[in-house]
């Protein structure tokens, strides 16, 4: 049952070193907040999984959080590659990562395979492409009942799912609104759910068209953080902010930058500051 606790004691009770960890969001509430936390407090050898690593997982490769990143698709969305992410894997700074590489429909298929207790995800995919030849775990298997040659790869259990959401109730339910990538999959596959959220309220009302609800049974830890997902958007609450996106490129393909902004932006601050930044979008 979903505990109310401040973000820097969810990461501290529930995210241990050398844990598997899914900060999933799909460019829409990507838990910014609660990466900074894990960076704070410098959790090492995570297995970082996500569909579609980008600033965030940059930040958490560039401080030496990470040992491996499991991802389909790797960048700074609509600017170019993840800086650090490259250097690390390509110079060894601050240590060479592991990676591996699938396609969106593995990876979600996994995440569903995770959810339901199985230990694989079969699907049709992968034919005609060569991924498999640098990744093990793409592998085939023929259907008993057609003899049809289908993909396979590894149910996604992460040991600690984290997201970012609109709302939860004081019950502890959560409502995701909006576009929604794989956050039920992901929280529903994981042994422990941490979820940041804007605000708390009594009810759910007036709910999206395209919405969510994950019971209260479905998580572990929920902390409330205004402006949790900065620079990605939150629908209802404030948008993308794109000139970051832009700038954090040039931050980023600097060693002694990225450090720079890490130190005053994460290390210096706490979660207060995406509050911060949410008044000043509004403005």
């Amino acid at each position: 049952m979903a505990k109310f606790v401040s973000l820097k004691d969810a990461i501290a009770e529930y995210l241990h070193d050398g844990d598997v960890v899914a900060m999933e969001g799909f460019t829409h509430l990507i838990p910014h907040a609660a990466g900074h936390e894990v960076i704070r407090q410098q959790k090492k050898d995570l297995t970082l999984i996500r569909m579609t690593p980008d600033l965030v997982y940059d930040q958490l490769i560039g401080t030496g959080c990470a040992k491996k990143v499991v991802f389909s698709w790797g960048g700074n969305p609509g600017v170019g590659s993840l800086r650090r992410l490259r250097d690390s894997y390509e110079n060894g700074w601050p240590h060479k990562i592991e990676i591996e590489e699938h396609s969106h429909a593995a990876m979600a298929s996994a995440y569903e395979a995770g959810a339901a207790g199985l230990p694989c995800a079969i699907f049709r995919g992968y034919l005609g492409a060569e991924l498999a030849e640098v990744n093990p775990n793409i592998r085939s298997i023929k259907c008993p009942f057609t003899s049809e040659q289908l993909a396979a790869v590894p149910a996604i259990r992460p040991d600690v799912t984290i997201i970012h959401a609109q709302k939860a109730n004081k019950n502890g339910d959560v409502l995701v609104e909006g576009i929604i990538g794989v956050q039920k999959e992901a929280a529903l596959a994981a042994k422990r759910v941490i979820v940041t959220v804007e605000e708390v309220v009594d009810n759910f009302d007036d709910v999206h068209t395209n919405a969510c609800i994950l019971p209260a049974w479905t998580i572990t830890a929920i902390a409330t953080v205004p402006g949790g997902s900065h620079p990605s958007y939150a629908l209802g609450y404030y948008p993308r902010d794109n000139a970051f996106y832009k700038n954090w490129d040039a931050i980023a393909a600097d060693r002694d930058a990225f450090t720079a902004w890490i130190k005053a932006n994460v290390l210096e601050v706490g979660p207060e500051v995406f509050a911060q930044k949410v008044k000043w979008l509004e403005k």
